[in-house]
């Protein structure tokens, strides 16, 4: 009995074995760390796979003139204090990447909105320097220059990848990059790397930078975010040195990139998904109906939507201004309950729209309110929201508009780096003052008037920071946000060190930018309890942590792109078109 219960079970064990559902499924879970003389070739083999990619990875990137906004805090330190903000510094201009030039920058500000805010020379900042963050190294990442280690294998968001440590061999030259890379593990393309170019020369210094590429379009991942952030960087160039005491920088620096496919206009789009119809099946609109002129009113309001029209679709084609969608929705319907409960109708109708840029900018062009995407990441709340919406439909409601002038095509033909010096929608003081106080009585007949203290303490810390935070709150299109007495008179006092007071948010708590649509929507993440003051960071600079997913209109067909010397007959993948 003993050796035909045995012989079952042995039968059993077989037959699962051979059920494809009976297996364990082992896809989420890490393999065993490398180990042994039979482990050898695999990794050899991971780390061919890796380099190659890479090689690839650089070309493709090389194709494309995204668009770069850094924004960089400094600190400063007296002994044994915590650091403190001292001053901020921002750039934004369209990058040059072809593998076959040094790599180019060309701002998009004025040139009074690039000098230092202090009156400084020489911010010590290049531009330049935090685009480059975006490549592990242009020209030499192989085998000939590198060590490399398998650490493990670690899921970033969706997405599985392999770790690895990566040194610069001896002797390999400057400039090498020293960390941690991870590569995703269908087509080893690396999403994330972390670490430091090193040597760090006497004649400058380096950072450290975390650095991240997002899957934008179908096997087709881009550069998005590098946060940098060093804070303890002995410096050597005397034109610096007086940035803080004890001759040392430190500072925190978010880069952001888009504009990947700003040439794919949506007008473009448009034009494919026409359909021509034979003259035979039209029917001419004004057969058999009586004609109406528009009325002079009507005229004058139609022209106003055609100079709207323009200016929008300027800054869009500049990669300033994102293209309309969920987000603005949010916007138009707290713009609505401001209006339906003041009584107000407004025509043509009041929408909203969203710049792309991180500083705090804030105008109205004709019916249509624009604010930052900035701006709308620190708000702490729907009040809060509602104020700064309701400061715009005051100027609405008082002024009369100041964009009629772009109802000709010819004003708004600019180039894209020329767009911020062109346009501006700035108001008098006096105007300022009227739309405020407007604004006030708007908000003491809304659904936030019993909310109203928190856009008050909202206000306050945006009046403490702005001292020193003057390239973030430095508008440049449109107006610096008004602090209205009304609403800071009925706040509480700031308290700092309070875990019940939020006064406002960190930079990119709020809003999440795609580098290839430009579309924006509303970050999804879970309420989190402060474990300390520090911890609340209000307008500070904070690090990336995507949660990363493949591109969710893939193909299930599709191939990936073939890796680079995987065999020698097949040629390196040519990006897709853009």
């Amino acid at each position: 009995m003993r050796v035909f219960l045995s012989f079952v079970a042995m039968v059993i064990v077989a037959g699962l074995a051979s059920v494809p559902g009976a297996q364990v499924r082992s896809d989420r879970r890490p393999p065993a760390e490398p180990s042994g003389a039979d482990q050898t070739a695999p990794v050899a083999s991971l780390i061919d796979h890796i380099i190659a990619r890479e090689r690839e990875e650089s070309e493709i990137i090389s194709t494309y003139h995204p668009i770069a906004e850094t924004y960089v805090q400094v600190f400063k330190k007296k002994r044994n204090q915590a650091p403190l903000l001292a001053r901020d510094y921002y750039y934004l201009g369209q990058t040059e990447l072809s593998v076959s030039k040094p790599l180019g920058y060309h701002s998009m500000l004025t040139a009074q909105d690039q000098l230092p805010k202090r009156g400084f020379v020489d911010q010590g900042f290049k531009p330049l320097g935090f685009v480059h963050m975006i490549y592990i190294d242009r020209q030499g990442f192989d085998r000939q220059h590198y060590s490399f280690q398998y650490v493990r294998r670690e899921f970033l968001g969706d997405i599985r990848c392999v770790v690895l440590d990566v040194k610069p061999l001896p002797n390999s030259g400057i400039g090498r990059f020293y960390g941690r890379i991870w590569a995703e593990d269908q087509n080893y393309t690396v999403v994330r790397f972390n670490g430091v170019y090193l040597p760090v020369q006497h004649s400058g210094y380096s950072s450290h930078f975390d650095s991240w590429r997002l899957n934008v379009q179908p096997y087709l991942w881009l550069p998005a975010y590098t946060f940098a952030e060093e804070m303890d960087l002995k410096i050597h160039e005397p034109e610096i040195k007086y940035i803080n005491d004890l001759d040392r920088l430190r500072f925190k620096a978010q880069t952001r990139f888009w504009g990947y496919n700003l040439k794919d206009s949506i007008h473009e789009q448009e034009f494919t998904d026409l359909t021509v119809q034979s003259p035979a099946g039209l029917e001419d609109r004004s057969a058999g109906r009586q004609e109406h002129d528009q009325s002079p009113l009507e005229a004058q309001r139609e022209w106003q939507s055609q100079a709207e029209n323009n200016v929008l679709s300027a800054l869009e084609r500049s990669g300033l201004l994102a293209p309309s969608a969920q987000l603005e929705k949010t916007l138009d319907g707290v713009v609505n309950n401001l209006e339906v409960t003041n009584n107000l109708d407004i025509e043509p109708a009041v929408r909203c729209r969203v710049l792309t840029t991180s500083t705090f900018d804030l105008f109205v062009v004709g019916h249509v309110i624009v604010v930052s995407r900035g701006l709308l990441d620190v708000l702490p709340d729907e009040a809060t929201l509602a104020t700064i919406l309701a400061q715009e439909l005051g100027e609405i409601a008082i002024s009369k508009t100041t964009a009629e002038r772009y109802g000709f095509s010819d004003i708004v033909q600019v180039p894209s780096l020329a767009a911020l010096k062109r346009f501006s929608f700035k108001l008098s003081e006096r105007e300022r003052e009227a739309s405020s106080e407007k604004a006030v009585a708007f908000l003491r007949n809304s659904p936030y008037k019993d909310n109203l203290a928190s856009a008050g303490l909202f206000l306050k810390q945006f009046q403490y920071d702005s001292r020193i935070l003057r390239a973030l709150v430095a508008p440049h299109l449109g107006d610096r946000l008004y602090v209205a007495s009304e609403l800071t008179s009925i706040a509480p006092e700031l308290q700092p060190g309070s875990l019940h007071q939020v006064a406002a948010l960190p930079l990119g708590a709020r809003i999440k930018l795609d580098p290839w649509s430009d579309e924006m929507d509303l970050i999804k993440s879970k309420p989190t309890v402060l474990a300390s003051a520090g911890e609340k960071m209000p307008l500070e600079v904070t690090p990336f942590m995507p949660y990363l997913t493949r591109y969710a209109n893939q193909n299930p067909s599709e191939q990936p792109a073939k890796v680079a010397r995987e065999e020698s007959v097949s040629p390196s993948p040519r990006p897709p078109d853009k």
